[in-house]
């Protein structure tokens, strides 16, 4: 498909490249940008994957699957976070791979032939060093975010995981209002029950502890001495 359209200088992994390198890269890596309709599991738990993915528009999730066929629901992926990375470095970790990546809306990724990136750097010269300094950054990234989940679940109330969850993506997106899925997604988000979920976050609003908008939720700090 026609990639010129899709500002991919503007991705993470092309900070400080310009869109001329952008090119450059995409045609001595053997780049694909490809198309996918909601609800398509691009990557499948234990199968053999060879390419790093860019999310270059829609959301998908993550999706832990364990052998006999139990879900757990990880974070959200939107424009500019990577996917398969484990199972593309690592090609003796994917019988153990247990990550799906299933997309919530129509999405865009990109695909970077991870053995192709290796041996390009000749051809690429400083492009190929600003990239490899970006996907670097991008796996410490991907590690907060295991951390923040694992905290997360540590929590032993519900509302406990709400606010953290709320609190943790104020700090990602530097808004106090937070854009949030829908509750059954949300809900899988933080590992709860759906109808649950829905009591708490109706009795924090009559407690004036959080203020409830169509697709956002805010946190009144001073009544949970934040």
């Amino acid at each position: 498909m026609q990639i010129y359209h899709l500002d991919l200088q503007e991705l993470p992994l092309f900070r400080d490249v310009s869109p001329a390198e952008v090119d450059r890269f995409i045609v001595s890596t053997g780049a694909s940008v490809k198309r996918y309709e909601k609800g398509t599991r691009i990557l499948k738990a234990y199968e053999p994957n060879a390419n790093i993915g860019v999310m270059v528009e829609g959301k998908a999730q993550v999706i832990a699957e364990d052998r006999f066929g139990n879900e757990s629901i990880g974070h959200t992926l939107e424009r500019g976070a990577m996917m398969g990375s484990a199972s593309a470095i690592l090609p003796l970790f994917q019988p153990n791979n247990n990550t799906s990546i299933e997309t919530l809306t129509d999405a865009i990724v990109l695909w970077v032939p991870y053995r192709s990136l290796l041996v390009a750097g000749p051809k690429l010269g400083r492009t190929h060093g600003m990239v490899m300094r970006n996907l670097l950054e991008a796996f410490c990234r991907k590690n907060v975010m295991m951390m923040e989940k694992i905290e997360l679940l540590s929590q032993k109330t519900l509302r406990e995981r709400l606010i953290l969850y709320l609190l943790q993506r104020e700090g990602r997106y530097q808004s106090e209002q937070v854009k949030v899925p829908g509750r059954v997604q949300l809900a899988k988000e933080i590992e709860c029950n759906r109808s649950a979920l829905t009591r708490e976050i109706a009795s924090m609003k009559a407690e004036g502890v959080l203020t409830v908008g169509e697709d956002w939720l805010r946190l009144n700090k001073d009544k949970i001495g934040c």
